[in-house]
């Protein structure tokens, strides 16, 4: 069996159109935002189940079938299996692959990180944005193969996110592969995630941004690295 694990909705019929061979978990979280504890994996989707009913009036249930469900598939693989992550380089895709990465991590599946390819500096936090199906081919071609101790450094990035180590998540943003670009940064921003995305709001709010409107694509120009959607932007907003 051949898994993509695609980032989001968005990139489903490009992905589709692109003709590439495997079966699509769609990844629909935002684990860089609201809790995520939970002693049993279980116990970790009824958190999320409830964050994200109570922030996003989203639909119990649902999650559990197009979310928890879904990405579930990924503790079940056999040998032989292969499983490719799409994820782009900002913490809001990165605090997901790693979480992928940890229900993988006794896994004897082969694991591949599919990335962007080719962005620019300025377009680095875009992600697959600005890419198109054709170009999905080449990113795919493109792909690397996550070591074992790629695999283990990405399940110990999820539980250093997940219980706010700042300073393992710091140590952690030293490790180099090609498997995960732009560590150090996001790494970084991991570790100030419960501080610096509202200094940044109230920055903009002492520069005159007073509506989400415009504190949305200014806060994208400062606070890329985090990849927060307007979605959460506006939840930091109503919270100051």
């Amino acid at each position: 069996m051949k898994l993509h694990v695609l980032p989001g909705d968005s990139l489903r019929a490009d992905f589709e159109a692109s003709g590439i061979d495997g079966d699509i978990i769609v990844c629909r979280e935002c684990l860089v935002v609201g809790d995520v504890s939970g002693e049993t994996l279980d116990e970790f989707w009824d958190t999320r189940a409830n964050f994200l009913a109570v922030e996003y009036a989203a639909d119990p249930i649902e999650y559990r079938e197009s979310v928890a469900y879904e990405l579930g598939r990924l503790a079940d693989l056999s040998e032989g299996d292969e499983v490719n992550l799409w994820f782009e380089y900002e913490l809001f895709c990165q605090t997901n692959m790693w979480f992928c990465l940890d229900l993988l991590k006794n896994s004897p599946a082969s694991v591949f990180r599919v990335e962007p390819v080719n962005a620019s500096p300025d377009d680095v936090w875009k992600g697959f944005g600005n890419i198109r199906s054709d170009s999905l081919i080449h990113c795919f071609e493109s792909r690397t193969a996550f070591s074992d101790e790629d695999v283990a450094i990405g399940s110990d990035l999820w539980s250093a996110f997940r219980t706010r180590d700042s300073v393992v998540l710091e140590k952690l943003g030293q490790y180099r592969s090609s498997c995960f670009p732009f560590l150090k940064e996001v790494c970084a921003a991991a570790a100030e995630i419960e501080t610096r995305p509202k200094e940044v709001v109230r920055e903009l709010q002492a520069l005159g941004h007073k509506n989400i409107e415009s504190i949305f694509p200014e806060f994208q120009k400062i606070a890329g690295v985090y990849g927060f959607g307007d979605l959460q932007v506006e939840h930091l907003l109503d919270k100051l």
